[in-house]
């Protein structure tokens, strides 16, 4: 499978946030060319700011015994706040890779470029703007609904 057809996968994730009234982004885990795991935002449901997908897979991640992420890559519909960027460099995550930029809380190149920062000992691979005009969307129409 491509990197596309796993972010696809991601917006599978992200539909589904969608129909549940959360902000809809979606991810999912890849090792070995296998999906681990697949979630969305789940804020709302959770009453938890927190509950971002990237963080409720990295927690479901550990919760396996996956200590460490190297031979992993993370798909994310959105690109990573800085929370999650934290989580991903904490975890090891081998790579990651984002569909759309977020202009206001990007921390993965749009605001701030952690994923990439000297003064961390681990850096991903980072591979940015998979499938971005369809994961764009999602949102766009997501928050247009709303006003």
């Amino acid at each position: 499978m491509t990197h596309a057809d796993f972010m696809r996968i991601a917006l599978a994730e992200a539909r589904l946030a969608q129909a549940e009234n959360e902000i809809p982004v979606g991810a999912c885990l890849v090792r070995d060319g296998k999906i681990i795991l697949q979630d969305h935002n789940r804020t709302r449901q959770l009453a938890n700011p927190l509950a971002h997908a990237e963080k409720l897979i990295l927690d479901q991640a550990q919760n396996m015994g996956l200590k460490y992420l190297q031979d992993c890559t993370l798909y994310v519909t959105l690109e990573p706040c800085l929370m999650c960027s934290g989580m991903i460099i904490l975890s090891r995550l081998g790579s990651l890779v984002f569909g759309a930029y977020d202009p206001k809380a990007g921390a993965a190149g749009s605001i701030y470029n952690t994923l990439l920062d000297k003064s961390f000992n681990h850096h991903p691979t980072l591979i940015r703007g998979v499938l971005a005009e369809e994961c764009a969307l999602i949102l766009t129409d997501f928050f247009k609904n709303k006003r």
